[in-house]
């Protein structure tokens, strides 16, 4: 079983992003040996975004900007809680073309995570009927591992 203690947070701009943050960081300011990634899987650029005459190139730059940012903010409301900077590292992965959830136990597995966070992202249950929730797919394709779900 993998160490518990190694979290990945997976973040994008939303609120309830940042409340799983903050829920790390109120344990984890705490405790010694603690290893956090905050991780940021985005999305394929849409079918038509070359027609607009931007490169594949463009939109991973931009979208590792907004990566930057979001990273930042992360960083900083952990260290608030007493994280220490050495014990935050940051990734940032276009999804490709597999599903964020498999994104995310992708990293988990390649570098021995035992933790999973993610903020609940609040759809209806239409919503995650017809597109999925990356919580519901975390929990059932994650094995061996903790998946904490804030919301």
């Amino acid at each position: 079983m993998s160490d518990w203690k190694r979290i990945i947070i997976a973040i994008d701009d939303s609120s309830r992003s940042l409340n799983a943050v903050a829920y790390v960081g109120s344990i984890a300011g705490h405790l010694d040996d603690i290893h956090l990634c905050l991780l940021h899987i985005y999305p394929e650029p849409p079918p038509d975004y070359a027609q607009s005459g931007a490169s594949l190139t463009d939109y991973q730059m931009a979208q590792e900007q907004q990566a930057q940012l979001l990273f930042a903010k992360a960083a900083a409301l952990l260290q608030s809680y007493g994280v220490a900077p050495r014990a935050i590292a940051t990734c940032c992965r276009i999804a490709g073309q597999q599903s964020i959830s498999a994104a995310i136990l992708e990293l988990q597995t390649e570098e021995g995570y035992g933790t999973i966070v993610v903020g609940k992202r609040g759809i209806s249950k239409a919503e995650e009927f017809l597109f999925g929730s990356i919580s519901n797919a975390l929990i059932h394709n994650g094995r061996d591992i903790a998946v904490w779900v804030i919301g």
